[in-house]
């Protein structure tokens, strides 16, 4: 497993998320308009929105988990039973911090 490509590219989905979520707060910041109708479907499109940014907010927190385990040396080891995680989970789930069976 190379893990300076794994760094990398956990670090560019990072950079992804936190310039989207940037864009999301502003968004949100916007004043609202004050016609009724227009301000209710703002409202559904914002609640999407605040949905979409906690989404992507724990994204990054998993994703600053990953890094501090690279950093420390265990990436790619499950945190619960300490076995090596699979590449192919780790192609799929990047950041995860658990093997297939402790994640079930």
């Amino acid at each position: 497993m190379d893990i300076a490509m794994r760094k990398a590219a956990l670090q560019a989905r990072r950079t992804e998320l936190t310039q989207h979520l940037e864009e999301v707060e502003h968004t949100l910041d916007e004043t609202p308009t004050k016609d009724w109708e227009d301000r209710s479907s703002e409202r559904q499109g914002d609640e999407v929105l605040e949905a979409l940014g906690q989404a992507e907010l724990a994204e990054v927190r998993r994703i600053d988990a990953a890094l501090a385990r690279i950093s420390a040396g265990t990436y790619g080891i499950c945190q619960t039973c300490g076995d090596d995680i699979s590449r192919a989970r780790l192609d799929l789930l990047p950041a995860t911090p658990f093997c297939k069976t402790c994640a079930t």
